[in-house]
C-alpha cells in the first residue's frame, strides 16, 4: 500500500523511515519561495504561477504557490494560515503607491528600492517606561477576520486526508515582534541595560500572541499536524544573547507559549530560529520543541549536522539544512544535488528529517536549482537510503 504525503510526514516525525524523505517547500514564511524564483519555476514547467502572495501580503514578496506547482515540487505539506485583519488589508491596499506598509501592530516596512521592502517603522523605538508599553494601542486579537476562514480550510484539507497540515499564524514570535516594535538594536540594548522594561514588552507581546493562538487553535480543532512558531535567536557565528540571558528572560516565555499550545492540540511544535543556536538546542528540547528549523548550515557549529543528529536525532526532528547562502543561489544543479544527498545521508537515517531550504528560497536562487533540489530529494531520499 502506497503512502500518502500525510502518512509520509507523520512517519518521519515518529522517527521511522517512510518511503522517502518528506519535502516542505512553499508552505510558510520559513519554508517559502520568493516571487522571482517561483515565477522562474513556473516558467520552466510551463505552468501558470498565478498571482497570490503568502498572507496576501505583496510586500513580503513570498509567493503562495499554486496547487499544481506544489505537486510538482513534491511538497508533502499544505498550509493553513491566519489572515491580516481586514481593516489593515484595506488600509494598505488604499495607501499611495510606494508609501510605507504598516501592519496591525503599528510596525511596518519601507520600500528601499522598487519592489523591495525592509522593516523601518518601529512605533515603540523611544519607549522607556512600563507606562509607555501599557499605553500603546495594541492590536485586537479578537478580530474575527483573522481566523474566519481557518475552520473551513483545515476541515477541507483534513477531509481530503492527503497532505500533512502545517498551521502558521503570522509571526506570533515574541522576540521578533519586539524587534519590530522597537528595532533590533534598541530592543537588544534594553535587554542588556533595562531588562525589566524588555521583559515587560516581551510578556505584553506574548500575551497577545497567546490570545490569537488560542482562537487559531480553536478553529483548527484536531485538523492539524504541525504548529509553526519560533524566534530568531542566532547570528552567523553565535547567539543574539547569552545562554544565561535566554534562560532567564525568554526561555520561560517560550516554555509557557508551548505549554499553552500543547494543552490544546496534539500537533507537533515546529520552532523556527535562524543562526547558530547550538547552545540552546537542549533548552528547546526541554520546553517541548518537536521540529527544529531551518538548521542554518552556514552558521557556526550548525554546520556540523552529524553532531546535531547524534545528540538530538532520537528526540527531535529537523526541517531545512539545504544551504541558501552558497549552494542554492550560486551552485550548479549538480552542486545542489550533491548537497541534497549529503544532507539526506546525515539527517535522514531513521526518519526525523523533512527536507527544506534554509529559510525562504530567495531571489538569487535560479529556478533550475529549485527543481534540482526537489528532484534530488525524490530520487535520492528514498528509503532504504543508499550509502
Amino acid at each position: 500500500m502506497s503512502l500518502t504525503p500525510r502518512d509520509r510526514v507523520r512517519m518521519a516525525l515518529d522517527h521511522t523511515e517512510p518511503d522517502r524523505v518528506p519535502i516542505v517547500v512553499g508552505v510558510s514564511n520559513a519554508t517559502g519561495i520568493k516571487v522571482r524564483p517561483y515565477r522562474g519555476v513556473a516558467r520552466l514547467l510551463g505552468l501558470d504561477p498565478g498571482d497570490r502572495y503568502l498572507y496576501d501580503w505583496p510586500e513580503l514578496g513570498t509567493a503562495r504557490p499554486s496547487e499544481a506547482i506544489l505537486e510538482r515540487l513534491g511538497t508533502d505539506v499544505r498550509p493553513v494560515l491566519d489572515a491580516i485583519p481586514s481593516a489593515t488589508q484595506l488600509r494598505n491596499r488604499e495607501r499611495p503607491p510606494h508609501a510605507p506598509c504598516v501592519d496591525d501592530w503599528g510596525s511596518g516596512q519601507v520600500e528601499v528600492d522598487e519592489g523591495h521592502w525592509y522593516p523601518g517603522i518601529h512605533p515603540l523605538s523611544e519607549a522607556e517606561t512600563l507606562d509607555a508599553i501599557e499605553a500603546y494601542p495594541w492590536p485586537d486579537m479578537d478580530d474575527p477576520s483573522r481566523v474566519a476562514h481557518v475552520r473551513a480550510e483545515a476541515a477541507r484539507l483534513a477531509a481530503d486526508n492527503r497532505y500533512a497540515i502545517m498551521a502558521t499564524p503570522w509571526l506570533l514570535f515574541p522576540l521578533e515582534r519586539a524587534f519590530a516594535m522597537q528595532g533590533m538594536e534598541t530592543f537588544l540594548a534594553n535587554l542588556a541595560l533595562d531588562p525589566d522594561l524588555a521583559e515587560a514588552l516581551l510578556r505584553r507581546i506574548a500575551g497577545l500572541c497567546t490570545r490569537l493562538m488560542g482562537h487559531f487553535l480553536d478553529e483548527l480543532g484536531d485538523n492539524v499536524d504541525i504548529i509553526k512558531i519560533g524566534d530568531d535567536l542566532g547570528t552567523e557565528e553565535s547567539l543574539l544573547m547569552s545562554p544565561a540571558m535566554y534562560r532567564r528572560i525568554l526561555k520561560p516565555i517560550h516554555a509557557e507559549y508551548i505549554a499553552f499550545i500543547r494543552a490544546r492540540t496534539r500537533a507537533r511544535v515546529f520552532f523556527h530560529t535562524d543562526g547558530d543556536v547550538t547552545d540552546l538546542v537542549d533548552d528547546l528540547v526541554e520546553i517541548g520543541v518537536d521540529i527544529l528549523n531551518p538548521i542554518q548550515t552556514s552558521s557556526g557549529r550548525m554546520a556540523d549536522i552529524a553532531a546535531l543528529k547524534r545528540r538530538h536525532g532520537d528526540h527531535m526532528s529537523f526541517c531545512g539544512a539545504i544551504d541558501t547562502k552558497r549552494v542554492l543561489p550560486y551552485g550548479t544543479p549538480s552542486d545542489v544535488r550533491h548537497e541534497v544527498r549529503r544532507v539526506i545521508g546525515t539527517l535522514a537515517p531513521g526518519g526525523g528529517y523533512l527536507l527544506a531550504a534554509v529559510h525562504t528560497i530567495m531571489d538569487e536562487v535560479p529556478p533550475e536549482n529549485v527543481l534540482a533540489m526537489v528532484d534530488a530529494a525524490m530520487e535520492d531520499g528514498r528509503y532504504p537510503l543508499r550509502g
